[in-house]
């Protein structure tokens, strides 16, 4: 058995290493291997949505073989959970950067909530990308996904909320999840339109809606 000369088993072995990019091939390191394949994932959602993602063109963005996304991540759901999980360290990242609660009632600290909600999510159209996936399918990924988003509220909450005590007569939980979700497909509307409900979505009408809130809390009691 004729043995392959040194020199080409070194140019075998160095090109086993290496990973497609646009620009040519460079050496593959999984650690950034996987980054820029969560990376691809978040442009094609943000230019194409959930529809443009698959192991193909996720593959073709990041410049992979596409055999990788499947052994780093088991497939594309794999991939969009890292994604999350990494929107969901910003999102929480972001509320605790909102400046110290000065609340000295529960209906202080809602309003402080409802309005820090709203300014995450409209400032990451990808984390309004993932809550609007959530909202139209229901399968097991996105109800780990959206558990995900829950616990990084309930984290911030928990972290933030004064030594008060919950107004009485008053069912907060549901309350609670009624603005929420106002707020929540308010910030998904302005993504995809410029006024909801004759209210336009712009610098002003944001201001009429944060108004609104306190003008909604104003009636629980203190």
């Amino acid at each position: 058995m004729t043995s392959l000369p040194l020199a080409r088993l070194r140019r075998v072995g160095h090109q086993r290493l290496m990973v497609r990019t646009e620009g040519g091939t460079r050496p593959r390191d999984r650690q950034a291997t996987e980054a820029a394949i969560v990376s691809a994932a978040e442009r094609l959602l943000l230019r194409a949505g959930w529809s443009g993602l698959n192991v193909n063109t996720l593959a073709a963005e990041a410049g992979v073989d596409r055999k990788l996304i499947y052994r780093y991540f088991e497939g594309v759901e794999g991939v969009v959970e890292r994604l999350a999980g990494r929107l969901d360290l910003w999102l929480g990242e972001t509320l605790a950067a909102l400046p110290p609660t000065r609340a000295t009632s529960y209906r202080d600290f809602a309003r402080e909530m409802l309005t820090g909600y709203l300014q995450a999510l409209r400032a990451s159209p990808l984390i309004l990308r993932l809550v609007a996936w959530e909202l139209s399918e229901d399968t097991p990924l996105l109800r780990r996904l959206e558990a995900a988003r829950s616990v990084v509220l309930q984290r911030w909450t928990a972290s933030r909320r004064p030594d008060l005590p919950l107004p009485q007569g008053v069912d907060v939980v549901a309350l609670n999840v009624i603005l929420l979700a106002a707020v929540q497909h308010l910030a998904l509307a302005a993504a995809t339109r410029e006024r909801f409900a004759g209210v336009a979505l712009d610098d002003a009408g944001w201001t009429r809606i944060e108004a609104a809130i306190d003008r909604l809390l104003d009636a629980w009691p203190a």
